[in-house]
């Protein structure tokens, strides 16, 4: 895991794009996105945080790009925000096709990630 936030290539697109509340502090759920990513990549990928902004991206293989953000939303909650990003740089058309099964998977599995930062 690092600090520095990779560059976004310039051809990227944004696929899919999800936000949901919690009722906790922006601070505690970002260090528990932050955990819960750790760990969900030791199978491969790499996890890059802002600490500051409170933005983790998450990279796998040659075209994923998942871009985390937590905002404080009211006084004691905060808006998780999550985008899918195509960043293949040949063949984005085949980036887009690659991304079908994580594309389908990714409303439960966004609801499965609040339900898991929900909980201290």
């Amino acid at each position: 895991m690092t600090d520095v936030l990779p560059t976004l290539p310039e051809r990227h697109t944004v696929l899919r794009s999800f936000a949901g509340h919690l009722e906790a502090g922006p601070d505690a759920v970002f260090n528990r996105l932050v955990a819960a990513m750790a760990a969900g990549a030791s199978g491969g990928g790499s996890v890059h945080t802002d600490r500051g902004r409170r933005i983790l991206v998450l990279r796998r293989g040659w075209w994923y790009r998942g871009e985390y953000q937590v905002l404080p939303e009211d006084e004691t909650g905060s808006l998780v925000q999550y985008e899918i990003v195509n960043v293949a740089q040949v063949l984005p058309w085949a980036g887009a096709w690659a991304a079908a099964s994580v594309l389908r998977a990714s409303p439960r599995s966004f609801q499965a990630l609040l339900t898991g930062l929900s909980h201290p």
